[in-house]
């Protein structure tokens, strides 16, 4: 099993501070971690896409890059690439850039986005939700496996031919399919034969098996061998030396970011029976000591029937950095060799 980390390059406050970071230190510091990461054995390393003031992950490909440069064998990922919302010509361009840049270990994870705020900021219309993903995804899925496209749809000018350049080390570039909890989605990922990842950041997890089979099943009647219908799970997580040390460290500034969103959207605050609920047994949060967690995610796996990789999400706590560095170390020389 694979084992990562993605980010949004959060800028919020640090829980042992008031002082807010300035963007060129928060920047700094999520390029440690992922020189870290690699460091210490990781996988992979993924950076979302968001435009808002509290993250600073607007142009992933560029952070990447930089990482990039700092890296030796960390896959480096989009987590994920809002497509419905962007040009699919010119992030091929700029990831199959980043591939070369780092020597054919880069990957994309593309999604329609759960948060909206791309689709006024660069003109789109919310009710083309859907199509606008779909069109965008059949054109970046062309341009990948096509030097020369030939392809016509609603939202695009149409390409009669023109080359795309340049084109990547990698003879076809990853592309996963991030996915929440719409059936449609998973049908769309096995169809298609793109591996899967499910982002799951509360309830039960195996409540999303069903899904799961959807996608399993789709990929089967379309053709594709089980083992390219890869299954990925993203969620929130962090790891400290004990259970104790992880929750309590964790809780804080959870707490803070999901009560902020929960009013954005008319809901309730967090509160700490529900954290502690999520971070049990059956629950989605994956914090604890690392053999806890290694044992959590197993469970995980086997409730959706295998995964073939996991990737931890810590921003949301807005920990400080030494103990984001500390947890990335766990994670490479604790929790990966037991989940490998």
């Amino acid at each position: 099993m694979e084992v990562g980390i993605d980010s949004f390059a959060s800028h919020l406050l640090s829980n042992s501070s008031s002082a807010t970071l300035t963007g060129a230190e928060a920047m700094s510091q999520l390029l440690d971690r992922i020189q870290r990461a690699d460091e210490v054995g990781l996988d992979v390393f993924g950076i979302g896409e968001h435009h808002r003031a509290e993250y600073l992950d607007s142009a992933p490909a560029v952070i990447l890059a930089a990482a990039a440069a700092r890296t030796k064998r960390i896959r480096l990922t989009s987590a994920v690439t809002v497509l419905s919302a962007a040009d699919p010509v010119r992030v091929f361009q700029q990831f199959a850039t980043l591939d070369l840049i780092s020597q054919g270990r880069a990957e994309m994870v593309v999604g329609r986005g759960s948060s909206i705020e791309a689709f006024p900021l660069f003109g789109f219309d919310l009710d083309d939700y859907d199509e606008l993903f779909a069109e965008k995804l059949g054109l970046l899925l062309q341009v990948r496996d096509t030097e020369k496209v030939r392809w016509s749809g609603r939202f695009r000018p149409a390409l009669t031919g023109q080359g795309v350049y340049p084109r990547p080390v990698q003879s076809q570039l990853p592309i996963w399919l991030g996915v929440g909890g719409t059936p449609e989605s998973f049908v769309r990922a096995g169809t298609l034969g793109l591996p899967l990842m499910v982002a799951i950041i509360g309830g039960d997890t195996h409540r999303f098996r069903p899904l799961v089979d959807l996608y399993r099943e789709a990929g089967r009647r379309a053709g594709h061998a089980p083992a390219q219908l890869k299954v990925g799970l993203h969620s929130l997580g962090y790891v400290a030396d004990t259970t104790e040390e992880a929750r309590e460290g964790f809780y804080p500034g959870y707490a803070r970011t999901f009560s902020a969103r929960a009013r954005e959207r008319g809901g309730l605050p967090v509160t700490r029976p529900q954290f502690d609920a999520q971070a049990g047994p059956l629950g989605a949060l994956l914090v604890g000591n690392p053999e806890e967690v290694a044992a959590k995610i197993r469970r995980h796996g086997e409730a959706l029937g295998g995964i073939s990789r996991v990737t931890f999400q810590m921003d949301v706590a807005t920990l400080p950095h030494a103990d984001i560095l500390h947890a990335v170390e766990l994670l490479g020389t604790r929790v990966a060799p037991l989940l490998r």
